[in-house]
Protein backbone atom coordinates (compact mmCIF):
# COMPACT_ATOMS: atom_id res chain seq x y z
CA UNK A 1 0.00 0.00 0.00
CA UNK A 2 0.97 3.26 -1.28
CA UNK A 3 1.29 6.34 1.42
CA UNK A 4 -0.57 8.66 -1.21
CA UNK A 5 -2.55 5.97 -3.60
CA UNK A 6 -6.51 6.02 -2.83
CA UNK A 7 -8.18 2.95 -1.86
CA UNK A 8 -11.44 1.79 -0.48
CA UNK A 9 -11.05 -0.15 2.82
CA UNK A 10 -14.90 -1.35 3.26
CA UNK A 11 -17.95 -1.82 0.94
CA UNK A 12 -21.38 -2.81 1.96
CA UNK A 13 -24.48 -2.50 1.01
CA UNK A 14 -28.45 -3.51 2.16
CA UNK A 15 -30.25 -6.01 0.42
CA UNK A 16 -32.41 -4.07 -2.38
CA UNK A 17 -36.35 -4.11 -1.61
CA UNK A 18 -39.34 -4.26 -3.52
CA UNK A 19 -41.29 -1.46 -4.09
CA UNK A 20 -43.82 -1.40 -1.26
CA UNK A 21 -41.84 -3.97 0.25
CA UNK A 22 -39.78 -4.86 3.35
CA UNK A 23 -37.91 -1.60 3.68
CA UNK A 24 -41.47 0.70 2.67
CA UNK A 25 -41.58 1.64 6.27
CA UNK A 26 -37.75 3.27 6.29
CA UNK A 27 -36.41 6.45 4.44
CA UNK A 28 -33.80 6.29 2.19
CA UNK A 29 -31.86 8.06 5.17
CA UNK A 30 -32.69 5.48 7.81
CA UNK A 31 -31.77 2.29 5.47
CA UNK A 32 -28.31 3.97 4.33
CA UNK A 33 -27.60 4.75 8.20
CA UNK A 34 -27.91 1.39 9.36
CA UNK A 35 -25.37 0.07 6.04
CA UNK A 36 -22.85 2.90 7.46
CA UNK A 37 -23.18 1.53 11.04
CA UNK A 38 -22.89 -2.28 9.67
CA UNK A 39 -20.38 -1.09 7.80
CA UNK A 40 -18.22 0.42 10.71
CA UNK A 41 -19.20 -2.21 12.63
CA UNK A 42 -16.68 -4.15 10.84
CA UNK A 43 -13.84 -1.99 11.34
CA UNK A 44 -11.70 -1.24 14.41
CA UNK A 45 -10.93 2.61 14.11
CA UNK A 46 -11.45 5.83 15.49
CA UNK A 47 -14.81 7.41 13.82
CA UNK A 48 -13.51 10.87 14.21
CA UNK A 49 -10.65 9.93 11.07
CA UNK A 50 -13.36 10.43 8.75
CA UNK A 51 -13.36 14.05 7.18
CA UNK A 52 -16.54 13.68 5.45
CA UNK A 53 -19.56 11.84 4.45
CA UNK A 54 -20.80 12.13 0.66
CA UNK A 55 -24.04 10.48 -0.50
CA UNK A 56 -25.64 10.28 -3.78
CA UNK A 57 -29.96 10.57 -3.25
CA UNK A 58 -32.29 11.35 -6.17
CA UNK A 59 -35.52 11.26 -4.38
CA UNK A 60 -35.08 14.05 -1.89
CA UNK A 61 -38.76 15.29 -2.03
CA UNK A 62 -39.77 15.59 1.22
CA UNK A 63 -37.33 13.33 2.67
CA UNK A 64 -35.88 16.70 4.78
CA UNK A 65 -32.68 18.59 5.20
CA UNK A 66 -29.93 16.97 3.80
CA UNK A 67 -30.50 13.12 3.86
CA UNK A 68 -26.47 12.53 3.94
CA UNK A 69 -26.33 14.28 7.33
CA UNK A 70 -29.87 12.42 8.37
CA UNK A 71 -27.75 9.20 7.57
CA UNK A 72 -24.18 10.11 8.86
CA UNK A 73 -25.81 11.11 12.38
CA UNK A 74 -28.58 8.21 13.00
CA UNK A 75 -25.54 6.04 12.00
CA UNK A 76 -23.92 7.03 15.14
CA UNK A 77 -20.91 9.26 13.67
CA UNK A 78 -19.69 12.11 15.23
CA UNK A 79 -21.34 15.75 15.04
CA UNK A 80 -18.45 16.79 13.92
CA UNK A 81 -18.13 15.25 10.46
CA UNK A 82 -19.80 16.88 8.10
CA UNK A 83 -22.16 15.60 4.99
CA UNK A 84 -23.46 16.66 1.67
CA UNK A 85 -26.20 15.19 -0.47
CA UNK A 86 -25.11 14.73 -3.91
CA UNK A 87 -27.73 14.37 -6.61
CA UNK A 88 -26.18 13.00 -10.43
CA UNK A 89 -29.55 10.63 -10.95
CA UNK A 90 -28.22 7.35 -11.05
CA UNK A 91 -24.85 7.76 -11.12
CA UNK A 92 -25.18 9.69 -7.67
CA UNK A 93 -23.65 7.15 -5.58
CA UNK A 94 -20.66 6.62 -8.03
CA UNK A 95 -20.00 10.13 -8.25
CA UNK A 96 -19.65 10.47 -4.66
CA UNK A 97 -16.75 8.00 -4.58
CA UNK A 98 -15.03 9.96 -7.65
CA UNK A 99 -15.74 13.29 -5.28
CA UNK A 100 -14.41 11.42 -2.16
CA UNK A 101 -11.21 10.34 -4.46
CA UNK A 102 -10.70 14.08 -5.24
CA UNK A 103 -11.16 15.68 -2.42
CA UNK A 104 -8.24 13.24 -1.07
CA UNK A 105 -6.48 14.01 -4.33
CA UNK A 106 -6.35 17.56 -3.46
CA UNK A 107 -5.40 17.37 0.28
CA UNK A 108 -8.70 18.60 1.66
CA UNK A 109 -9.39 14.87 3.16
CA UNK A 110 -7.52 12.08 4.07
CA UNK A 111 -10.75 9.42 4.88
CA UNK A 112 -14.24 10.20 3.32
CA UNK A 113 -17.54 8.23 3.42
CA UNK A 114 -19.26 7.59 0.22
CA UNK A 115 -22.52 6.03 -1.04
CA UNK A 116 -25.78 6.17 -2.07
CA UNK A 117 -29.40 5.70 -0.84
CA UNK A 118 -32.81 5.80 -2.39
CA UNK A 119 -36.77 5.09 -1.37
CA UNK A 120 -38.24 4.77 -4.49
CA UNK A 121 -41.05 3.58 -2.53
CA UNK A 122 -41.05 6.88 -0.30
CA UNK A 123 -40.80 9.25 -3.07
CA UNK A 124 -43.93 11.59 -2.46
CA UNK A 125 -47.17 12.67 -4.72
CA UNK A 126 -47.02 16.38 -5.31
CA UNK A 127 -49.52 19.02 -5.67
CA UNK A 128 -47.93 22.53 -6.76
CA UNK A 129 -50.50 24.73 -4.88
CA UNK A 130 -48.30 27.08 -3.60
CA UNK A 131 -50.55 29.95 -5.75
CA UNK A 132 -54.02 30.10 -5.76
CA UNK A 133 -55.63 27.77 -7.67
CA UNK A 134 -59.06 28.26 -9.34
CA UNK A 135 -62.05 26.17 -9.12
CA UNK A 136 -62.03 22.31 -9.93
CA UNK A 137 -59.47 19.25 -9.64
CA UNK A 138 -55.64 19.87 -9.39
CA UNK A 139 -53.46 16.68 -10.69
CA UNK A 140 -50.78 15.71 -8.71
CA UNK A 141 -47.33 14.34 -9.62
CA UNK A 142 -45.69 11.16 -9.08
CA UNK A 143 -41.90 12.77 -7.89
CA UNK A 144 -40.33 8.90 -8.57
CA UNK A 145 -40.96 9.44 -11.87
CA UNK A 146 -40.91 13.13 -12.58
CA UNK A 147 -37.98 13.60 -10.40
CA UNK A 148 -36.17 10.16 -10.94
CA UNK A 149 -37.61 8.15 -14.29
CA UNK A 150 -38.48 11.19 -16.50
CA UNK A 151 -36.19 12.86 -19.36
CA UNK A 152 -36.88 16.75 -19.49
CA UNK A 153 -35.01 17.16 -22.60
CA UNK A 154 -37.73 15.38 -24.91
CA UNK A 155 -40.57 14.78 -22.56
CA UNK A 156 -40.39 11.02 -22.28
CA UNK A 157 -39.90 7.69 -20.08
CA UNK A 158 -36.58 6.91 -19.31
CA UNK A 159 -37.63 3.19 -21.18
CA UNK A 160 -39.10 5.51 -24.14
CA UNK A 161 -35.09 6.43 -24.70
CA UNK A 162 -33.53 3.17 -25.07
CA UNK A 163 -36.32 1.97 -27.81
CA UNK A 164 -34.13 4.00 -30.94
CA UNK A 165 -31.40 2.40 -29.18
CA UNK A 166 -32.65 -1.01 -29.90
CA UNK A 167 -33.46 -0.84 -33.07
CA UNK A 168 -30.49 0.86 -34.40
CA UNK A 169 -28.28 -1.96 -32.61
CA UNK A 170 -30.99 -4.40 -34.25
CA UNK A 171 -31.33 -5.43 -30.88
CA UNK A 172 -34.45 -7.88 -30.59
CA UNK A 173 -36.86 -8.61 -28.23
CA UNK A 174 -36.10 -12.12 -27.92
CA UNK A 175 -32.38 -10.64 -27.28
CA UNK A 176 -33.27 -8.92 -24.82
CA UNK A 177 -35.15 -11.42 -22.85
CA UNK A 178 -32.34 -13.73 -23.14
CA UNK A 179 -30.66 -11.55 -21.09
CA UNK A 180 -32.87 -10.69 -18.72
CA UNK A 181 -33.50 -13.99 -18.17
CA UNK A 182 -29.35 -14.95 -17.66
CA UNK A 183 -28.88 -12.12 -15.70
CA UNK A 184 -31.63 -13.47 -13.17
CA UNK A 185 -30.22 -17.47 -13.17
CA UNK A 186 -26.88 -15.70 -12.52
CA UNK A 187 -28.59 -13.76 -9.46
CA UNK A 188 -30.23 -17.32 -8.51
CA UNK A 189 -27.09 -19.08 -8.96
CA UNK A 190 -25.40 -16.58 -6.85
CA UNK A 191 -28.25 -16.46 -3.83
CA UNK A 192 -28.00 -19.87 -3.46
CA UNK A 193 -23.98 -20.13 -3.27
CA UNK A 194 -24.46 -17.25 -0.32
CA UNK A 195 -22.26 -15.20 -2.69
CA UNK A 196 -24.01 -11.71 -1.61
CA UNK A 197 -23.28 -12.31 2.35
CA UNK A 198 -20.37 -10.50 2.28
CA UNK A 199 -21.42 -7.18 0.95
CA UNK A 200 -24.76 -7.27 2.47
CA UNK A 201 -25.25 -5.09 5.66
CA UNK A 202 -28.46 -6.68 7.15
CA UNK A 203 -31.42 -3.98 7.72
CA UNK A 204 -33.88 -3.98 10.65
CA UNK A 205 -37.16 -2.87 10.05
CA UNK A 206 -39.90 -1.88 12.97
CA UNK A 207 -43.32 -3.72 12.58
CA UNK A 208 -46.12 -3.57 15.13
CA UNK A 209 -45.51 -6.30 16.43
CA UNK A 210 -41.79 -6.65 16.56
CA UNK A 211 -38.58 -6.40 14.52
CA UNK A 212 -38.20 -7.92 11.05
CA UNK A 213 -34.45 -8.94 9.73
CA UNK A 214 -34.10 -8.44 6.22
CA UNK A 215 -30.79 -10.08 4.89
CA UNK A 216 -32.12 -10.76 1.15
CA UNK A 217 -33.12 -9.80 -1.99
CA UNK A 218 -36.82 -8.91 -2.62
CA UNK A 219 -36.20 -8.37 -6.63
CA UNK A 220 -35.11 -11.50 -8.40
CA UNK A 221 -37.57 -13.57 -10.04
CA UNK A 222 -35.88 -17.20 -9.49
CA UNK A 223 -38.88 -18.91 -11.82
CA UNK A 224 -37.93 -16.63 -14.84
CA UNK A 225 -38.63 -17.88 -17.70
CA UNK A 226 -38.28 -17.33 -21.70
CA UNK A 227 -42.12 -18.41 -22.19
CA UNK A 228 -42.60 -16.01 -18.92
CA UNK A 229 -40.72 -13.05 -20.18
CA UNK A 230 -42.00 -13.27 -23.38
CA UNK A 231 -45.85 -12.49 -22.11
CA UNK A 232 -45.03 -10.00 -20.81
CA UNK A 233 -46.60 -6.75 -22.73
CA UNK A 234 -44.29 -3.60 -23.96
CA UNK A 235 -43.79 -1.15 -21.32
CA UNK A 236 -43.38 2.13 -22.83
CA UNK A 237 -44.43 1.84 -26.73
CA UNK A 238 -47.09 0.06 -28.05
CA UNK A 239 -44.95 -1.75 -30.44
CA UNK A 240 -41.66 -1.76 -28.42
CA UNK A 241 -39.60 -4.16 -27.00
CA UNK A 242 -38.57 -3.43 -24.01
CA UNK A 243 -41.44 -4.65 -21.09
CA UNK A 244 -40.83 -4.62 -17.22
CA UNK A 245 -39.46 -8.19 -17.71
CA UNK A 246 -36.28 -6.63 -19.92
CA UNK A 247 -35.91 -4.20 -17.38
CA UNK A 248 -34.24 -3.46 -13.75
CA UNK A 249 -37.06 -2.95 -10.99
CA UNK A 250 -38.59 0.07 -9.07
CA UNK A 251 -36.36 -0.61 -5.60
CA UNK A 252 -35.41 1.04 -2.27
CA UNK A 253 -31.80 0.47 -0.84
CA UNK A 254 -28.17 1.88 -0.17
CA UNK A 255 -24.54 0.94 -0.13
CA UNK A 256 -21.63 2.99 1.20
CA UNK A 257 -17.99 2.25 0.40
CA UNK A 258 -15.01 4.15 2.91
CA UNK A 259 -12.45 5.95 0.83
CA UNK A 260 -8.82 6.86 2.48
CA UNK A 261 -4.93 7.75 1.04
CA UNK A 262 -2.84 4.69 2.13
CA UNK A 263 -1.19 7.10 5.03
CA UNK A 264 -4.43 7.37 6.59
CA UNK A 265 -5.52 3.71 6.45
CA UNK A 266 -2.29 2.75 7.76
CA UNK A 267 -2.52 4.91 10.66
CA UNK A 268 -6.16 4.09 11.12
CA UNK A 269 -5.08 0.22 10.72
CA UNK A 270 -7.43 -0.33 7.86
CA UNK A 271 -6.52 -2.81 5.19
CA UNK A 272 -7.02 -2.08 1.55
CA UNK A 273 -9.46 -3.80 -0.55
CA UNK A 274 -8.96 -2.11 -3.93
CA UNK A 275 -6.99 0.81 -5.16
CA UNK A 276 -8.31 3.75 -7.00
CA UNK A 277 -7.03 3.65 -10.42
CA UNK A 278 -8.92 6.00 -12.43
CA UNK A 279 -12.72 7.04 -12.62
CA UNK A 280 -14.34 9.52 -15.28
CA UNK A 281 -18.24 11.18 -16.25
CA UNK A 282 -19.31 11.67 -19.65
CA UNK A 283 -22.12 12.89 -21.45
CA UNK A 284 -24.30 12.82 -24.73
CA UNK A 285 -27.32 13.61 -26.05
CA UNK A 286 -29.90 12.72 -23.67
CA UNK A 287 -31.97 10.60 -25.90
CA UNK A 288 -28.73 8.28 -26.33
CA UNK A 289 -28.49 8.16 -22.35
CA UNK A 290 -28.21 4.68 -22.19
CA UNK A 291 -25.20 4.44 -24.27
CA UNK A 292 -23.28 6.85 -21.36
CA UNK A 293 -21.23 3.64 -20.09
CA UNK A 294 -19.36 3.79 -23.48
CA UNK A 295 -18.02 7.16 -23.15
CA UNK A 296 -17.38 7.22 -19.52
CA UNK A 297 -15.64 3.71 -19.66
CA UNK A 298 -13.26 4.48 -22.43
CA UNK A 299 -12.28 7.56 -20.73
CA UNK A 300 -11.68 5.58 -17.51
CA UNK A 301 -9.48 3.04 -18.70
CA UNK A 302 -7.27 5.66 -20.67
CA UNK A 303 -6.81 7.53 -18.08
CA UNK A 304 -5.49 3.90 -16.27
CA UNK A 305 -4.06 3.28 -19.07
CA UNK A 306 -5.72 0.13 -19.39
CA UNK A 307 -7.11 -2.15 -22.31
CA UNK A 308 -10.80 -3.71 -22.34
CA UNK A 309 -9.01 -6.85 -22.40
CA UNK A 310 -7.15 -6.49 -19.47
CA UNK A 311 -10.34 -6.00 -17.45
CA UNK A 312 -11.08 -9.19 -15.46
CA UNK A 313 -14.34 -8.67 -14.09
CA UNK A 314 -16.84 -5.64 -14.88
CA UNK A 315 -20.20 -4.22 -13.22
CA UNK A 316 -22.55 -2.78 -15.72
CA UNK A 317 -25.77 -1.52 -14.60
CA UNK A 318 -28.01 -3.19 -16.07
CA UNK A 319 -31.01 -0.30 -16.71
CA UNK A 320 -32.48 -1.92 -19.66
CA UNK A 321 -31.58 -4.97 -21.17
CA UNK A 322 -31.12 -3.35 -25.14
CA UNK A 323 -28.88 -0.81 -23.35
CA UNK A 324 -26.59 -2.98 -21.68
CA UNK A 325 -26.36 -5.10 -24.93
CA UNK A 326 -25.52 -1.67 -27.07
CA UNK A 327 -22.80 -0.97 -24.15
CA UNK A 328 -21.23 -4.26 -24.39
CA UNK A 329 -21.72 -4.00 -28.49
CA UNK A 330 -19.44 -0.60 -28.09
CA UNK A 331 -16.60 -1.48 -25.66
CA UNK A 332 -16.32 -5.04 -27.12
CA UNK A 333 -17.01 -6.22 -23.58
CA UNK A 334 -16.11 -10.54 -22.83
CA UNK A 335 -20.31 -11.48 -21.85
CA UNK A 336 -18.48 -14.02 -19.91
CA UNK A 337 -16.49 -10.93 -17.77
CA UNK A 338 -19.82 -8.81 -17.32
CA UNK A 339 -22.55 -9.25 -14.08
CA UNK A 340 -21.04 -12.69 -13.39
CA UNK A 341 -23.40 -12.41 -10.33
CA UNK A 342 -26.21 -10.44 -12.36
CA UNK A 343 -27.16 -7.00 -12.56
CA UNK A 344 -30.00 -4.97 -12.00
CA UNK A 345 -32.46 -6.59 -14.15
CA UNK A 346 -32.53 -8.99 -11.36
CA UNK A 347 -31.34 -7.30 -8.29
CA UNK A 348 -33.29 -4.45 -8.55
CA UNK A 349 -32.42 -0.78 -8.97
CA UNK A 350 -33.03 1.56 -6.17
CA UNK A 351 -31.16 4.71 -8.23
CA UNK A 352 -28.65 6.51 -6.74
CA UNK A 353 -27.71 3.35 -4.30
CA UNK A 354 -26.78 1.79 -8.00
CA UNK A 355 -24.00 3.59 -8.29
CA UNK A 356 -22.75 2.49 -5.23
CA UNK A 357 -23.98 -0.74 -5.34
CA UNK A 358 -22.23 -1.88 -8.79
CA UNK A 359 -19.07 -0.83 -7.05
CA UNK A 360 -19.23 -2.81 -3.78
CA UNK A 361 -20.23 -5.75 -5.78
CA UNK A 362 -17.44 -5.17 -8.19
CA UNK A 363 -15.09 -5.19 -5.08
CA UNK A 364 -16.33 -8.12 -3.22
CA UNK A 365 -15.95 -9.98 -6.55
CA UNK A 366 -12.33 -9.21 -7.62
CA UNK A 367 -11.72 -10.53 -3.78
CA UNK A 368 -13.43 -13.70 -4.16
CA UNK A 369 -12.07 -14.64 -7.54
CA UNK A 370 -8.39 -13.07 -7.31
CA UNK A 371 -9.23 -10.72 -10.15
CA UNK A 372 -6.58 -7.74 -10.82
CA UNK A 373 -8.48 -5.18 -12.65
CA UNK A 374 -12.33 -4.09 -12.59
CA UNK A 375 -14.37 -1.53 -14.15
CA UNK A 376 -18.00 -0.53 -12.86
CA UNK A 377 -19.86 2.06 -15.33
CA UNK A 378 -23.34 3.15 -15.73
CA UNK A 379 -25.78 4.99 -18.13
CA UNK A 380 -27.77 8.40 -16.38
CA UNK A 381 -30.55 10.13 -17.06
CA UNK A 382 -30.36 12.67 -19.05
CA UNK A 383 -27.55 11.78 -21.04
CA UNK A 384 -24.85 11.15 -18.71
CA UNK A 385 -22.41 8.28 -17.33
CA UNK A 386 -20.45 7.10 -14.95
CA UNK A 387 -17.45 5.21 -14.61
CA UNK A 388 -14.35 3.90 -12.14
CA UNK A 389 -11.55 1.76 -12.77
CA UNK A 390 -10.65 -0.75 -9.61
CA UNK A 391 -6.96 -2.51 -8.99
CA UNK A 392 -7.21 -5.48 -6.35
CA UNK A 393 -4.74 -4.24 -3.44
CA UNK A 394 -1.82 -6.30 -2.45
Amino acid sequence: MKDNDIYIAAAKRSPIGKLNGAFASLSAAEIGSQVIKGMLAEHDFDHNLIDEVIIGQVLTGGAGQNPARQSAVWAGLPSRIPAMTVNMVCGAGQKSIHLAAQAIKAGDADLVLAGGQDSMTQAPHVLHARAPKKLGDQVMKDSMITDGLWDKFYNIHMGETVEPIASRYDISREMQDEFALNSQLKTKRAMESCLFEQEIVSIKVKTNKSDAIVSHDEQPRPQSSLKKLSEMPPAFVGQGTITAGNASGINDGAASVLVGRGSALASAGLKPMVRIVSYASAALDPIDMGLGPVLASKHALSKAGWTVDQLDVVELNEAFAAQSIAVMRDLSLNPEKVNPNGGAIALGHPLAASGCRIVVSLIHQMIRANAKRGLASMCIGGGQGVAICLELAD
